[in-house]
């Protein structure tokens, strides 16, 4: 089968892709000599941070439960404690009215800054508000607000469009997609999803089939494993070519339940890189096609950095912070474990 002809959006893609190749020189460059991606891939982080020292940090997550999230917040909470402040660190367990509470628990307290990470963007922005109306300066983590002074993120524009090229040039720009499509109300996955489609737009063959799966917390893995075996089951060979999802943990399910029912024809593709997902994209007999892997632990640092920055008085920050992220193949799979830290996955 004959690949597409290159499209308008996928010649900004090589544009897009040279720049992060770049990017990425650096990346592997600063991690050869000792030097966090961060600070290879964006200038201003290499300047010395201020002391929060006698500074009080309020950090609220939506939960820890995930490997991306655990890792942010925990790379957040180190780096107060390494600068000298205190962190009043909140893991609202996935449940939206606890973040809430959190929130305005925060708030009476009123600490020097708040750092807010995740969660349902139409539920928090009200509360988000409220942390700028009592002059506290806020600071999120993966949440676009129009309330935060910076978000410290990925490139989710970038991520949604890479993985999207990589899916679609993998199946030959033909075929049948299962996508994850469960939580568009968090930012972050709404983006992503929205890259697919706009990529999919000037690839006509590949068609989502409907409904779109919805992925769920908690007990991930085994709805998405439960989903996508109903679905093999109902389309035969041949009918099916890859499944998407914004996040990583549905993949898992849908890798097992395609590995299972020995479908070696179709491929799954995800987001945040957690090791289990690294090591079965590098596993040669499994599904698993490609993850975008972020730096988490980095975002939360960064995000910290950011804070201690803007309390010295720099008000020059920008609205956002991206720190790089890698696409993870069957091809580079063992090399970015060594880059990430990896190396005690299989």
């Amino acid at each position: 089968m004959k690949r597409p002809l290159p499209t308008l959006p996928s010649l900004f893609s090589l544009l897009a892709a040279t720049a992060f190749t770049l990017a990425g020189g650096l990346f592997s460059l600063a991690h050869a000599q000792g030097e966090t991606p961060a600070a290879a891939s964006t200038g201003d982080n290499a300047a010395p941070v201020p002391s929060l020292k006698g500074k009080r940090i309020g950090i609220t997550v939506a939960g820890t439960d995930h490997y991306w999230d655990l890792k942010a917040y925990q790379g957040a909470v180190d780096e107060v404690k390494r600068l000298g402040g205190t962190p009043i660190a909140l893991d609202a367990g996935r449940n939206d009215n606890r973040q809430i509470a959190q929130i305005q628990t925060l708030i009476a307290q009123k600490p020097d800054a708040i750092i807010e990470q995740l969660g349902t963007a139409t539920v928090l922005e009200p509360w988000l508000q409220k942390i700028r109306q009592a002059n506290i300066p806020l600071f999120t983590i993966d949440t676009a607000s129009p309330s935060s002074i910076n978000d410290t993120t990925s490139d989710n524009f970038f991520i949604g469009e890479q993985l999207a090229l990589k899916l679609v040039n993998d199946i030959h720009g033909e075929g049948n997609i299962l996508v994850f499509n469960g939580f568009y109300g968090v930012p972050v996955c709404a983006i992503r999803y929205d890259q697919l489609k706009a990529v999919l737009k000037y690839y006509p063959k590949v068609h989502i089939i409907q409904p779109e799966l919805r992925d769920v917390i908690p007990n991930t893995v085994q709805s998405a494993y439960a989903q996508v075996s109903q679905l093999l089951a109902k389309y035969p060979k041949g009918q099916i070519a890859a499944i998407w999802s914004a996040w990583d943990v549905p993949q898992v399910g849908a890798t097992q339940a395609v590995d299972a029912a020995h479908r070696n024809e179709i491929r799954t593709y995800a987001v945040d890189g957690s090791p289990d997902v690294v090591a079965l994209v590098k596993d040669p007999k499994s599904s698993a096609g490609a993850v975008v892997a972020q730096q988490p632990a980095l975002i939360g640092k960064t995000a910290v950095d950011n804070v201690a920055r803007y309390l010295a008085g720099d008000r020059t920050l920008p609205p956002y912070t991206y720190v790089p992220s890698i696409l993870v193949t069957k091809d580079n799979a063992g090399n970015v474990q060594q880059t990430l830290g990896q190396l005690g996955s299989k």
